[in-house]
């Protein structure tokens, strides 16, 4: 006899999610306005001043982020300058 709680789902489910297509090494971040999706590398979280954007986020945001991935409180542009620095590192 089977039972099924609502909500909970097989872990295969979640393997198709939009969520969980990013590869190892990086996150989902969630930039702006409309809430556009990049995907970056971890290596970003030591930069002095991504930090500094993390901090503005826990600031505005606190730990409860409803789309499930950081939010980043900034403009796509903002954001795009911010991480083009850190590529030509």
């Amino acid at each position: 006899m089977a039972f099924r709680i609502p909500g909970i789902r097989r872990a295969t489910s979640f393997s198709a999610s939009k969520g969980t297509n990013i590869p190892k090494g990086y996150l989902a971040v969630y930039v702006g306005d409309k809430m556009k999706r990049f995907v970056i590398p971890v290596s970003y979280l030591n930069q002095p001043s991504f930090q500094e954007l993390l901090c503005q986020a826990e600031e505005e945001f606190g730990y409860d982020h409803p789309t499930g991935g950081l939010t980043i409180p900034c403009s796509e542009e903002e954001f795009q300058n911010l991480t083009s620095e850190f590529s030509g590192q």
